[in-house]
């Protein structure tokens, strides 16, 4: 390996900065947009907010591996003298075409990782905090760790003879530690010991009691066969896929999606039938999720998935009732059903896609030993719609119908994306996969073709007209509809009172089949059964004898069983024999005189009341409404309690409510900026940077340059233009705004920032100068 020695001063990344054109730094700002929040002062805060631990932890995070292996190169390289030029880079993976090398380099500095040109490339301030200390897997220089090594490192034909010397074992370990990472712990370092071999022929040394590390010299010895680096991996590992037929991957897909809407559907309807409570810390207890799985007849991670996405897409909320918080459907339930089952999982799979929380941590414990319950703030995770969205895109780069399998998978995302997800990402990838099938985007281990819609669909922003532009003949649900078997209207009544629904029943006739019968068995073909209670069910609704003889007359492609006609008939006969009511006061008196005037008397009319016995009037009012206006009408009625207890009454003392303030929630970082907010966020931070390198502190404002300014700033007003506007702050020093002036009074200017959407007041007094941009 050749040695490259650069001795110019290394150049600063601000200075790199300004010599980037306005397009190469609206390139940078749109591959990193965590940089334009907020928005950058000057360079010299961009410069240092580009070398912040967060900030270079995000651009890290979607390298895939051989940059990665670049980008130790170049630490490697610059170690020394900061800089290094991009011949020493090639040199190291000489084992790697150069082209590809070069496009490594570019890749980090278009995130500037790596700044600089050819001559002299450096890295990023901070980059070294976020990887590894051993760059390229190789440990510190012999000259670092010990003189005696360092003496065998610079002696290349004694250190050859003491590696041929070792022994079998203690060779093994060295191979290992050649291998990267340069480190180990030892128990016992004896000199009877592989590793007491190696130490007292200084080939390790050590660290500390427990701690050896492989000098650079002898790693780099080591390595001679493949490389300085190492083994390099330029490419991908290629999945060993099978393809199966596009036809039998949408099919399967497609069942699947029945199913999940089926699912939905049920662990709602049992949710109304039997609300689940919310738990104190919230979320859904083990046992009330173990019983709506058992309900629905399915396993319990698949009813915290469907549960999960239910309440993502408001079909279930908590709400308070008597007995206290519970889990329930919501009015948009009632909407969502009566839409298409492939509008409905569109819903569904939509929010899956975008939801910030995973569901395969259900069931699992937290760090603090606690069980992770459904429906929890212990779900969300920011970083899932990522870790989602990223299995299925591989999938999508594969030929249509390609089933790899999970371990595929995972290998080819760990070379993708290997500082995403830590060591859970293998998890996170295999549930994304079990997720992803049982809401039918997957079929047979294969992305099928309305999964593949759904996933290069993007979000648009909405018109602001609020026209609908979009084609919904073009998306997935148009695909599914393809797929889905048609809904029916009709069904097979049989003698045994069931009624069977040959495919997937319309939304009009599963209303009214889950009003007048009770479901048996669900699948392609449902199965209801009317039964007494049912028939009582619809009577109750409204419904009569005669409706429902209709109902069954007119859907059924079966003549409707005569025992059918008599249930029906003997339970209308029965039905409302006996009535009861409610009432929410009552007035009585034993001087039934009393009671008429009281009936007769116009000014009560609103109260509505009914006599129910020749002393007792009721009302659907409240106690304390009725009490109010037989008291403004002149009475003078006094309230009693259940058992007829006359109740006393002492006034309330009022006290004020303490008030809680609410906790901001935190702005999530945006993921892709337009070009117009890129335009802006350059010219700002260019203005901003002139302004710092020209002046030193805050200029006095001179009157002369007010009444210019205040010339321009009511130009801008009459024109509703933009304009920068430089002041004086409250430190003393000078800074600079783009707003849109909105209005000069009382010695102030307001204006607003259309970037930021905030309103500012400044005083005329600091205003030092005003230009339009």
């Amino acid at each position: 390996m050749r040695l490259y020695r650069w001795q110019a001063m290394p150049t600063t990344l601000v200075d790199h900065l300004r010599r980037m054109s306005d397009n190469d730094l609206g390139a940078l700002l749109a591959a990193r947009p965590d940089l334009a929040v907020p928005v950058p002062g000057d360079l010299s805060a961009l410069a240092s907010r580009m070398q912040s631990r967060l900030s270079l932890a995000r651009a890290l995070e979607g390298l895939d591996r051989f940059t990665l292996e670049i980008l130790d190169a170049l630490r490697l390289a610059t170690e020394e003298t900061g800089t290094t030029p991009l011949a020493a880079v090639l040199d190291l993976a000489a084992s790697v075409p150069a082209d590809r090398v070069h496009a490594a380099v570019d890749t980090l500095r278009g995130l500037a990782v790596a700044y600089g040109e050819d001559d002299a490339v450096a890295v990023a301030r901070g980059v070294t905090e976020l990887c590894s200390p051993y760059p390229a897997g190789l440990g510190r220089p012999a000259l670092e760790l010990d003189p005696e090594t360092a003496m065998l490192a610079a002696d290349p034909a004694r250190l050859r003879r003491e590696l041929l010397a070792a022994p079998p074992e203690s060779r093994a370990v060295l191979d290992r530690l050649a291998a990267g990472p340069p480190v180990g712990t030892v128990r016992e370092a004896g000199p009877d010991t592989p590793v007491g071999w190696l130490l007292d022929h200084h080939l390790l040394v050590a660290e500390r009691l427990d701690t050896v590390q492989l000098p650079r010299e002898i790693g780099l010895l080591l390595r001679r066969d493949v490389g300085p680096l190492g083994v390099l991996h330029p490419d991908p590992p290629t999945p060993d896929a099978t393809v199966r037929p596009a036809d039998a991957v949408d099919a399967a897909g497609a069942g699947q999606v029945m199913e999940a809407v089926r699912l939905t559907a049920a662990l709602c309807d049992a949710l109304a039938a039997e609300p689940a409570p919310v738990l104190k810390a919230g979320g859904i207890g083990v046992r009330d999720l173990r019983r709506l799985a058992r309900a629905v007849d399915c396993a319990e991670p698949v009813a915290a998935l469907l549960l999960e996405l239910a309440r993502e897409t408001q079909l279930v909320t908590d709400a308070e009732t008597a007995d206290g918080p519970v889990w329930l459907p919501t009015r948009g339930y009632d909407d969502w059903r009566l839409s298409t089952p492939s509008a409905r999982w569109l819903r569904l799979a939509t929010c899956w896609l975008g939801m910030a929380r995973q569901p395969s941590l259900i069931g699992t414990r937290d760090d603090k030993d606690r069980p992770v319950n459904a429906l929890s703030g212990e779900v969300a995770r920011m970083s899932a719609p990522v870790l989602r969205r990223a299995p299925l895109a591989a999938l999508a780069d594969l030929p249509a119908g390609s089933a790899p399998g999970q371990d595929d998978l995972v290998d080819l995302l760990a070379w993708r994306t290997p500082r995403r997800g830590g060591p859970q990402a293998g998890r996170a990838t295999r549930a994304a996969l079990q997720e992803a099938a049982t809401l039918g985007v997957t079929g047979r281990d294969a992305l099928t073709s309305y999964g593949r819609l759904l996933l290069a669909d993007e979000p648009a922003e909405p018109d602001p007209l609020g026209i609908d532009v979009t084609d919904p003949a073009d998306g997935p649900a148009a695909i599914l509809d393809a797929l889905l078997p048609a809904p029916v209207d009709h069904v097979l009544v049989q003698a045994d009172l069931t009624v069977v629904v040959p495919g997937p029943p319309d939304p009009a006739l599963a209303a009214e089949l889950d009003l007048v019968a009770d479901t048996e068995s669900a699948g392609h073909a449902t199965v209801y059964r009317v039964t007494a209670d049912s028939v009582r069910r619809a009577l109750d609704a409204g419904m009569a004898a005669a409706d429902l003889h209709a109902l069954f007359a007119q859907r059924s492609t079966t003549p409707v069983p005569q025992s059918l006609t008599y249930l029906v008939d003997d339970v209308a006969r029965r039905h409302g024999g006996l009535r009861t009511g409610g009432c929410a006061a009552y007035v009585r008196s034993d001087d039934t005189a009393l009671i008429a005037e009281l009936r007769a008397d116009r000014r009560l009319a609103p109260l509505a009341l009914r006599e129910i016995a020749p002393t007792v009037l009721v009302t659907p009012f409240a106690p304390h409404r009725l009490l109010d206006l037989l008291r403004s009408a002149g009475f003078a009625p006094v309230p009693e309690d259940a058992t007829g207890v006359v109740l006393t009454h002492r006034p309330d003392q009022l006290r004020a409510a303490a008030t809680t303030r609410l906790r901001p929630t935190p702005r999530e970082l945006p993921t892709t900026l337009s070009a117009d907010q890129i335009d802006q966020v350059v010219a700002t931070v260019r203005h901003g940077d002139h302004l710092a390198r020209t002046t030193r502190r805050a200029p006095t404002p001179d009157p002369r340059t007010t009444t210019d300014a205040l010339a321009t700033l009511r130009l801008a007003i009459r024109d509703k233009t933009t304009v920068w506007v430089t002041y004086v702050d409250s430190h003393g020093g000078s800074a600079s705004r783009l707003v849109r002036p909105i209005s000069i009074g009382a010695g102030y200017l307001r204006a607003a920032d259309d970037r930021t959407e905030t309103l500012h007041t400044f005083s005329l007094a600091r205003i030092t100068s005003t230009t339009r941009p």
